[in-house]
């Protein structure tokens, strides 16, 4: 079977009564759903009459162990991600198509591999006008498209904006119907929000590097010196988005002519860790654990928005993170807290911790509730799978890398699914191969933020790495010397996809 009914890590300690409620909810619900177990056609159940609303929420830098329904002993505090995941399925092996921002961000919208591409998102816009995109495909499906928060995927004529002229080659040229957000990160200028086109309003007002309260070289919140506008203040940023997305909802989901479909990029946890004062001393992970309570609360404000509108019964929530956290050893000693959970490396790293994050889906009577999925899916799969979901086939099927996981997500099956070959990170050299339990890393080093980024091979070793992550997620046994058969077939896999057209 491809998943399984579980129970929410932390709600494991609950008292043995309620325990029983929730194990005889289990067997009520198996029960019900026996009769069509090995009957099922089509992905979903047959009673569906009408595509979902979309919504889509992307944190920024949270890693696979902060939250607790990854991880019992995260030191973080979040009841609304958990709650999605009690109501829906987790995914334990999903992976970011790169180990930072924009390459991410990149696979996640276009279904392809982030060396795809050869641009710089400084210079000019990574999704090119030929390239196929989820909001594109979703408009061909008769949904209505919105985004609000975070880009970095780039504009036309790179940081020589002509704000009167409007942005070019952002949101709304890559199909979305309506965008208001920021160009890039909280600690990368210029600092304003967009609607659509344009600069809302221009930056105009000089800011020195700073940071926030409690930050160091290592732990904490820095941004970059530059130009901000007057009414882009750091520490409301994360609400301004919230408060948006919720009148999106309230606004748009009572339509039931038009799908939604709300992209919503969170700029956190990633620096600058700049939390309202209402969550301070949330989590035992300071700053940090206080940013991700905030966080956690944006999602439950979203999904109290949308029970407010009686549509969460077809609406597909989908929440993830676009990389590993940025949480250096120095955190980990520190708090205890593990942000990447039992994953070796952060942010940037070819090892787990650096693309290995949460993904939940909640489609309340197609998705089943307390389910866990333990199969290899990534970014790239996302757009295959809304075509397979609403019927509508994507423009440039040929060109994608993804493959729809739409099957993993139906009732239960022991139809197989199509792993396959997977080529992760980084965004230009794709230099991380995985196939089933094996992944091959092709030097030696973290590719990463984590020192060493690169280490010499020495004559007699091994030239990269080879991990059998079936037994050491950790990854912390290198058997490249001892299965070269694996290696060069890896190797030779590798290289066919990357030098596919």
């Amino acid at each position: 079977m491809l998943w399984k009914l579980t129970l929410p890590r932390n709600d494991r300690n609950e008292s043995s009564q309620y325990l029983l409620q929730r194990i005889a909810t289990l067997i009520l619900a198996a029960w019900t759903l026996y009769p069509t177990i090995g009957s099922v056609n089509s992905v979903f159940s047959a009673e569906i009459t009408s595509v979902p609303n979309i919504v889509l929420i992307l944190a920024d830098d949270m890693g696979y162990g902060d939250p607790q329904c990854y991880n019992s002993q995260s030191k973080c505090v979040t009841p609304n991600i958990d709650r999605l995941a009690k109501e829906g399925m987790r995914f334990t092996d999903a992976h970011a198509a790169g180990g930072v921002c924009h390459p991410s961000r990149y696979g996640l919208l276009t279904g392809r591999y982030p060396f795809r591409h050869h641009r710089d998102w400084r210079k000019e816009p990574l999704i090119s006008t030929e390239e196929d995109t989820v909001p594109k495909l979703l408009v061909r499906a008769g949904y209505q498209t919105r985004m609000i928060g975070k880009w970095h995927l780039g504009f036309e004529d790179g940081y020589d904006y002509d704000f009167a002229a409007g942005l070019q080659g952002g949101p709304v040229d890559r199909g979305f119907q309506s965008y208001f957000g920021m160009p890039a990160s909280l600690d990368i200028p210029p600092y304003y929000y967009i609607e659509n086109k344009m600069a809302s309003p221009p930056p105009t007002i000089p800011i020195d590097a700073s940071s926030s309260p409690g930050w160091s070289p290592i732990q904490g919140a820095f941004w970059r010196e530059g130009l901000r506008a007057g009414n882009f203040i750091m520490e409301d940023v994360l609400d301004v988005f919230a408060t948006k997305a919720i009148e999106t909802i309230q606004q748009d989901f009572n339509d039931t002519e038009k799908p939604q479909f709300l992209y919503l990029a969170l700029p956190a946890p990633h620096t600058p860790w700049l939390p309202a004062d209402k969550f301070r001393g949330l989590g035992e992970a300071g700053l940090y654990s206080e940013f991700v309570a905030h966080v956690d609360d944006v999602v439950g404000r979203v999904l109290n928005a949308i029970d407010k509108t009686n549509s969460a019964e077809n609406t597909l929530v989908i929440f993830s993170s676009d990389n590993g956290p940025t949480w250096y050893d120095v955190d980990e000693e520190r708090y205890h807290h593990n942000s990447a959970g039992p994953f070796r490396g952060m942010k940037g790293d070819a090892w787990e911790g650096g693309h290995r994050v949460p993904f939940i889906m909640r489609w309340p009577n197609q998705i089943p509730a307390w389910s866990e999925c333990d199969e290899t899916i990534g970014f790239i799969d996302l757009l295959p799978t809304v075509s397979e979901i609403t019927g509508v086939a994507s423009d440039h099927s040929s060109a994608l890398d993804g493959r729809s996981f739409a099957q993993l997500i139906e009732l239960p099956t022991d139809s197989p699914w199509p792993r396959g070959e997977r080529v992760m990170l980084q965004h230009h050299s794709g230099n991380v191969i995985r196939s089933g339990q094996w992944k091959l890393i092709t030097n030696l080093g973290s590719s990463g933020f984590t020192k060493p980024s690169k280490v010499a091979p020495v004559s007699g070793g091994p030239k990269g790495q080879l991990y059998d992550l079936g037994y050491d997620k950790g990854e912390q046994d290198n058997l490249w010397l001892e299965h070269p058969e694996i290696v060069e077939k890896l190797s030779a896999i590798r290289k066919e996809i990357l030098n596919k057209e």
